[in-house]
């Protein structure tokens, strides 16, 4: 099993040392122009000596105590990516719950203060290699200790509320399938397809043959060899490459959970694979992170965890995905709450491997991913982040059905 640290950065390492010297009247001004941004949070700051702002004793839902002078002067220069460095490196301890703590921040925070510029990251193919390397190459072994069965690292679907994780896994990939009309014997291409769970479940609940892509090379590996070990290897081809050199004519096209990777750079190059790929009946799904709004991704997000990652608007989607080969909208639905349920399944598995995580990296790689995990679940519930699944097909297409799914 390979791991990887935490990227390298060169943002300053905030370190965890206490300071021992009292607090001067600027540290008090700075803690104190540091809550004005959140005001209306019920938490608490903290300084390394005791002096206080915010909320007080149990009307605080946490109290963020910092450790040294530093880290409150990097919160003043960039506290989007600074409080992420801060947390990840135990240069500031939460005294309260992590989520309750981010939920109060998020519903706090300006409007002005969460919108960033357009993303200028690029996305060629050496870039999203990287990019992928990053992320999902950890190791198998580490995602094994807090996904389902499945390994499914996208939205799940819950029917019901109190379905457990695996189930509302396995109900999702069989949404997608009956959105995109499967009927047996038909060609399906998926567009970065993770471990294999959907392509495999799409050949042996529906029937089709499927080619599936993916440039993690740890994924594809075990993706071949769950093929194997079913009988379906014959029916699911796993291609190691990236979704721009695919080739062949398909009957349906699915993408589920790659398009906030793919960069709005590359948004042409997928709107003509969509349209080179898909026959001239096909249809297709897509499954992604999205935005109400323009607004890059958190600045820490994507420097510690998803380099390059993007979530667009509806709008940017259609114009630059859907509009150039005139592919046709038919079914749009927002998962949101779904997915804020699948992270808080992923945040209490993770928690309780915690140790073995730890084991694994270092305790700055746990504490990055926890407030990773906590913070993502808390964007999708507060509505900072959306979870859109878009179906389409070619204009003019009747192979859709004429109700919509139930």
């Amino acid at each position: 099993m390979r791991v990887e640290r935490l990227p390298a950065t060169s943002a300053p390492r905030l370190s965890d040392h206490l300071d021992i010297r009292p607090s001067m009247a600027f540290d008090r001004r700075a803690i104190e122009a540091v809550q004005r941004v959140v005001s209306s949070a019920p938490i608490r700051f903290e300084l390394w000596d005791g002096f206080s702002v915010g909320s007080e004793g149990t009307s605080a839902v946490a109290t963020l105590r910092l450790k040294n002078r530093r880290t409150l002067f990097s919160w003043l220069w960039d506290p989007e990516l600074n409080f992420g460095e801060a947390y990840m490196n135990g240069a500031v301890d939460v005294r309260g719950d992590l989520r309750e703590l981010l939920t109060a921040i998020y519903r706090a925070l300006p409007e002005s203060k969460r919108r960033g510029s357009r993303e200028a990251d690029k996305h060629d193919l050496g870039a999203s290699r990287d990019n992928v390397h990053a992320h999902y190459d950890l190791g198998n072994d580490f995602y094994r200790l807090w996904l389902d069965q499945e390994l499914l690292y996208t939205c799940a679907y819950f029917p019901d509320p109190a379905a457990t994780l695996e189930a509302a896994q396995i109900a999702k990939m069989d949404r997608v399938c009956r959105k995109l009309w499967l009927t047996p014997g038909e060609r399906v291409v998926e567009a970065g397809c993770g471990w294999g769970s959907l392509a495999l479940h799409m050949a042996r609940a529906y029937g089709v043959e499927v080619v599936a892509c993916n440039i993690s090379t740890e994924q594809i590996a075990y993706a071949r060899e769950r093929a194997k070990r079913e009988g379906l290897d014959g029916r699911v081809i796993f291609v190691e490459d990236d979704y721009r050199n695919l080739t062949g004519s398909y009957d349906a096209f699915v993408s589920v959970g790659m398009l906030e990777h793919v960069g709005l750079d590359q948004y042409d190059a997928l709107s003509r694979l969509i349209d080179r790929t898909l026959a001239p009946h096909g249809r297709g799904l897509l499954h992604f992170i999205g935005r109400d709004y323009r607004e890059t991704l958190n600045a820490w997000i994507r420097r510690r965890v998803f380099p390059g990652a993007y979530p667009p608007t509806l709008h940017e989607v259609c114009e630059r995905v859907f509009e150039p080969p005139r592919l046709s909208v038919f079914d749009v639905e927002n998962l949101r709450l779904h997915y804020a349920m699948t992270l808080r399944h992923w945040f209490d598995r993770f928690e309780q491997h915690a140790a073995d995580v730890c084991a694994m990296f270092d305790d700055a790689f746990v504490r990055a991913w926890r407030l990773y995990l906590a913070g993502s679940q808390v964007a999708f519930e507060t509505g900072t982040m959306q979870l859109f699944q878009i179906v389409f097909n070619r204009r003019g297409s009747a192979t859709l059905p004429w109700t919509r799914l139930q």
